[in-house]
């Protein structure tokens, strides 16, 4: 019996009746034999990984996303994840990661996160696999400070290969700034762009992100998933290592953000998660989408960055000739007005 938390009448955080619970659940898969892609394509697996991996099919992934479980004392639902010594942490990870390699087409991208402590034992890993490419790190603005310790704001995402021939999309991950001080050449913009929204900038991405928010009560993608990444964060990944149609796969789908995501922006899916609550939300979630595909943050090809909702808002106004209509993309900005992005 799920027990309702008491909830501000604003908050608009997804939750799960048991009837929603149910039914979503008989929209989830359990795998007992092997099985062709076109049987798990679009569909949450709802068992533990280690169980299923035996039955998943070779070479099937074009882009895999990994947000495990730190190595860090956290509660998931109803189960507990303990920190380990750094060597047990390793032998843990390396123990389901090896035996996902076969899913990954020859091409395949994989993006894997970690915080400050696990990070490193990651990328110890991750080398003796891939080619990595490459380490992001994006700043999570959530939380208390310390009293005697810097304040833990930032986590990293490796970027990885299995070879030197991938896709990687740099144009679609191209960041919207505004221009503070803007400089003109022969009275003509500077490599800014002037506009009845404000003077603009489009810039290339690159390994450091500050213009994400950690979903919270007043965004509409949030949930009780205790690490939840942001829709905006998991989008940048999908449209800069795959193609409309390619497959990913997250084998910790948690409340389903890359499935969510993945569905938004005309990717295939496939996720795995053990925890029932969290597949019941996330299969809530792809139903949401299927009505709402915006992404907070992200809006006619490019990412805004944060605190520009007011910008956004009339740039979607002015794409409407006469009244505007509200577009789910345009509720979603009307209601997320308050929120930081």
């Amino acid at each position: 019996m799920n027990e309702a938390k008491a909830r501000a009448p604003r908050n608009r955080t997804i939750t799960l009746s048991d009837a929603e619970k149910h039914a979503a659940l008989q929209q989830t898969l359990n795998l007992n034999q092997p099985c062709d892609v076109h049987h798990i394509l679009d569909r949450i697996i709802c068992q533990d990984l280690f169980a299923v991996v035996p039955f998943l099919p070779d070479q099937f992934v074009d882009l895999m996303i990994i947000d495990p479980p730190y190595n860090l004392n956290k509660t998931f639902h109803d189960r507990s994840f303990r920190q380990m010594d750094d060597s047990d942490y390793v032998q843990w990870v390396e123990r389901w990661l090896s035996l996902l390699i076969h899913v990954l087409k020859p091409n395949a991208s994989v993006y894997v996160c970690g915080d400050w402590q696990s990070s490193p034992l990651l990328y110890s890993i991750l080398k003796r696999h891939f080619h990595v490419r490459n380490r992001i790190t994006w700043e999570r603005e959530k939380g208390r400070g310390a009293k005697k310790n810097w304040k833990n704001a930032a986590e990293d995402i490796w970027f990885c290969t299995l070879n030197d021939h991938y896709t990687f999309h740099v144009d679609q991950v191209m960041l919207k700034r505004r221009v503070i001080a803007p400089y003109r050449e022969d009275g003509q913009p500077k490599d800014w762009i002037e506009s009845e929204d404000g003077n603009y900038r489009l810039t290339h991405p690159s390994n450091l992100w500050t213009d994400l928010t950690v979903p919270f009560w007043s965004m509409p993608e949030n949930t009780d998933h205790p690490t939840q990444k942001p829709e905006k964060l998991i989008a940048k990944l999908i449209l800069a290592s795959s193609n409309p149609g390619d497959v990913v796969f997250d084998p910790f789908l948690g409340s389903g953000t890359s499935a969510v995501v993945a569905k938004k922006l005309e990717r295939h899916f496939v996720g795995v998660e053990i925890d029932s609550e969290y597949c019941g939300l996330a299969q809530k979630r792809l139903t949401i989408a299927e009505d709402d595909p915006s992404i907070q943050g992200y809006h006619n090809g490019v990412f805004w960055e944060r605190n520009t909702l007011a910008q956004q808002k009339a740039a979607v106004e002015k794409k409407k000739p006469g009244r505007p209509r509200k577009t789910p993309l345009m509720q979603s900005l009307f209601a997320a007005e308050n929120a930081d992005e």
